[in-house]
């Protein structure tokens, strides 16, 4: 059985900045407020009708293309990671054949709805496929585009004020190199609490989870239970993402340790062993948090939400690309990613790069 390589990376980051000076304008904010509280000190925002997740993710790609040395049509199968497709159906998976164009060869396109685990989640996919023989060239990419779908006014600061847009992207191929490549992967998830970070509408059911309900949890007492939007999804900006930030922070950095640790032990390796620990950029307090946790130096910790935000998805990709191009992975190194998000979901994985 083969292992797993990564064997081309790429990022697309847009060109407008948004400071947090910035956001003062459209919110009451501050930059201390935001730095103090997530680490950010700006992010980087698509100009509307400039690009979409796709066209990011597709001149993302392009650069993972060229550094595997292969062409477009070499890839054999596309998995997608995104929770801002650029439509509601179909998948971005398709749209992102569509602008490499290899729409010829027919390829199968995935696309994966795990936030920001999805680049983990699409990792294990994919290497599953890969150490099998089924796929020689697979392109995973995660892309998001929020400032898109974000209230950016003082009622939706909380949400706001932490994204930024973006695309990274992976090539992935078999290597028979001993010791080289995905050692382990690992994903989990818990819907218990699955409300406390959400885009509850649009959906398909149009009401809301209630575990006092008597029909599987949801309120059927909607005025429309099967459509898209209402009047009163926009009247009462119900379409915007929900999260309850201490909750999420709580649990986050509970999983982060639990699933870096299990991905190590597994491997059969400790903290000491690793070079670079990559991480979701979520927030920067969560990251220095299991930093310490886990007993890491700073050198064994990547971090560039200052720079991008929380670009969900596409936050692995980007970050493992910018520590490359910095020089920060070297052949041989010890490498785990880790995420955590929204479900809740959240996944590691040990490279031997």
């Amino acid at each position: 059985m083969y292992k797993t390589k990564i064997a081309g990376v790429g990022k697309f980051i847009p060109e407008k900045v948004v400071t947090n000076k910035d956001l003062e304008q459209y919110m009451e904010t501050s930059d201390q407020w935001i730095r103090e509280r997530t680490g950010i000190e700006e992010r980087h925002w698509l100009k509307r009708g400039e690009d979409t997740s796709s066209t990011m993710a597709a001149k993302a790609a392009k650069d993972a293309i060229k550094m595997a040395g292969i062409e477009p049509e070499d890839v054999d199968f596309i998995i997608f990671a995104t929770l801002s497709p650029d439509y509601f159906f179909p998948g971005n998976g398709v749209m992102l054949q569509r602008h490499l164009g290899i729409t010829k060869t027919e390829i199968p396109a995935l696309d994966i709805r795990n936030q920001c685990s999805g680049f983990v989640y699409g990792l294990e996919v994919a290497d599953q496929f890969i150490k099998t023989g089924k796929y020689k060239n697979i392109l995973l990419v995660g892309a998001e585009y929020h400032s898109g779908g974000m209230d950016i006014s003082t009622r939706g600061r909380g949400i706001s004020v932490l994204f930024g847009d973006g695309a990274g992207a992976v090539i992935l191929q078999a290597t028979e190199e001993e010791g080289k490549g995905i050692l382990v992967t690992h994903i989990h998830s818990d819907g218990s609490q699955a409300e406390i970070l959400s885009a509850k509408n649009p959906g398909m059911h149009g009401g809301y989870y209630d575990e006092e309900a008597s029909e599987g949890g949801y309120d059927t007492n909607s005025d429309h239970p099967f459509v898209l939007v209402t009047e009163k999804m926009l009247n009462e900006s119900l379409i915007y993402p929900f999260m309850e930030g201490q909750a999420v922070f709580k649990t986050a950095v509970k999983k982060f340790p639990e699933v870096i640790r299990k991905a190590l032990a597994t491997s059969g390796y400790d903290t000491k062993d690793v070079n670079l620990v990559i991480p979701h950029q979520a927030n920067l307090r969560i990251s220095q948090f299991v930093q310490k946790i886990l007993r890491l130096r700073d050198d064994q910790m990547f971090n560039n939400i200052q720079k991008y935000g929380n670009t969900t998805a596409a936050s692995i990709p980007i970050a493992l690309t910018e520590a490359i191009e910095q020089g920060k992975v070297k052949d041989g190194d010890l490498l785990v990613i880790a995420a955590f998000g929204s479900g809740f979901t959240w996944g590691s994985a040990v490279i031997r790069w």
